[in-house]
C-alpha cells in the first residue's frame, strides 16, 4: 500500500454514535477537499503577506479576509478527514446506487464555518460602503441566519425542512436589498473607486450566495447528487467565494485610504489624543481643568491676546 494514500475514511469510519451512514463520501471526495483546504491555507498566507506591504493602520480588510480563509481551511480539513458530520434520514430514497440508502452524511461543521465566514464577508462589504452601524448589524445578522437556516433544514428528515429553506432564501433577498439598494447609495457618495469596488464585490458575493441554496437543494435537501458531487459543487463555490472575492476586494482597496471610510486605526507610536494637556494633582485640579478645556477649545494653540488669570498661569 502506498505510504501517501489517503486513509482518512478508514481512520475515521462512517459511524457516529454507533450509527452507520449509508450515503457517504469516498476517498475521491476526501482528496478534493484536502486540495480545497490547501487553497484556503495558501490564500490566508498570501493575504497576510500582502498585509505586510501596507501600513499597520491600513490592514483591517486583510485581517478580516485572512480570518475568513483560516476558518474555511479548518472547515475543509475537518470534512476531508471525514469528521464533523451526523447521519440524517433522507426524505426521498433514490434508486441510484450513488444515493441509495436510508440516511446521508450531513456536515454540521460546514454550517458552523458559514456562520462565521458569511457575516465576516458582509462586514467587509459594509465597511467598504461605510454603512451605518444599524444597517451593518442587520446585514451581518441576515448572513448568520442564512447559515443557521441551512443547518436546521439539513437536520430535518421530513418535508418541513423546506420551510427553513424558504427562510434562508428570504434572508438572501433581504441581503440583496440591504447591499444593492441601501449600501450602494452610501458607497456611491464616497467616489467612483469606492462605488465600483463595492458594487463588483457585493454583486459577485450575492450571486454565489444565491448558488449555495441550489447545491443544498439537490444534495442535503433532495438527495439527488452523491456526497462526492456535493463536495465538488460546494468546493467550487467556496473557491469562488473566498479566494476570488478576497483578492478582488483587496485589489479594489489598494488605492483607497481607510481614513476615507472612517477606518483610521491608531498605530502604537502615534501620539495619544490627550498628550500635551496639563497634568494636575488635587491641589491644582480646578485651575488645571480650566486649562484643559481651554486647550481643547483652541486645539492646543495659545494666543498672546488671550488673557490668563493667575490661577491658570500657576497651573501651567
Amino acid at each position: 500500500m502506498p505510504a501517501n494514500q489517503n486513509e482518512a475514511t478508514k481512520v475515521n469510519p462512517f459511524i457516529v454514535n454507533g450509527k452507520t451512514v449509508d450515503i457517504h463520501i469516498t476517498v475521491h471526495g476526501s482528496d478534493w477537499y484536502y486540495a480545497v483546504m490547501s487553497i484556503m491555507g495558501t490564500t490566508m498566507l498570501i493575504i497576510m503577506g500582502m498585509s505586510l506591504l501596507r501600513p499597520r493602520t491600513h490592514r483591517i480588510f486583510h485581517h478580516i479576509l485572512a480570518a475568513v480563509a483560516l476558518v474555511a481551511m479548518i472547515e475543509h480539513y475537518s470534512m476531508a478527514s471525514n469528521l464533523g458530520w451526523v447521519p440524517i434520514d433522507v426524505e426521498w430514497q433514490r434508486s441510484d446506487r450513488l444515493v441509495a440508502g436510508l440516511n446521508r452524511q450531513i456536515w454540521w461543521v460546514r454550517y458552523c464555518s458559514w456562520f462565521i465566514i458569511w457575516p465576516l464577508l458582509s462586514l467587509a462589504l459594509c465597511l467598504t460602503a461605510v454603512m451605518p452601524l444599524a444597517n451593518t448589524i442587520w446585514t451581518c445578522f441576515l448572513s448568520a441566519v442564512m447559515a443557521v437556516m441551512a443547518l436546521v433544514g439539513a437536520m430535518v428528515r421530513t418535508d418541513y425542512k423546506w420551510g427553513y429553506y424558504g427562510f434562508w432564501c428570504a434572508c438572501w433577498f433581504g441581503l440583496v436589498f440591504n447591499l444593492i439598494v441601501t449600501a450602494r447609495r452610501h458607497a456611491n457618495a464616497l467616489g467612483r473607486d469606492v462605488h465600483l469596488t463595492f458594487l463588483a464585490s457585493s454583486s459577485w458575493i450575492l450571486l454565489l450566495w444565491m448558488s449555495y441554496p441550489v447545491c443544498w437543494g439537490i444534495s442535503e435537501g433532495g438527495n439527488v447528487i452523491s456526497p462526492d458531487s456535493e463536495f465538488i459543487f460546494y468546493g467550487i463555490l467556496d473557491c469562488c467565494l473566498i479566494p476570488v472575492s478576497s483578492f478582488a476586494l483587496l485589489w479594489g482597496h489598494r488605492q483607497i485610504d481607510p481614513t476615507r471610510l472612517g477606518l483610521y486605526m491608531r498605530d502604537y507610536d502615534d501620539p495619544l489624543p490627550w498628550q500635551g494637556l496639563a497634568v494636575y494633582d488635587e491641589k491644582t485640579k480646578p485651575a488645571s481643568e480650566d486649562v484643559r478645556r481651554q486647550l481643547l477649545a483652541t486645539n492646543g494653540a495659545t494666543s498672546a491676546t488671550t488673557p490668563t488669570d493667575p490661577a491658570t498661569s500657576a497651573a501651567l
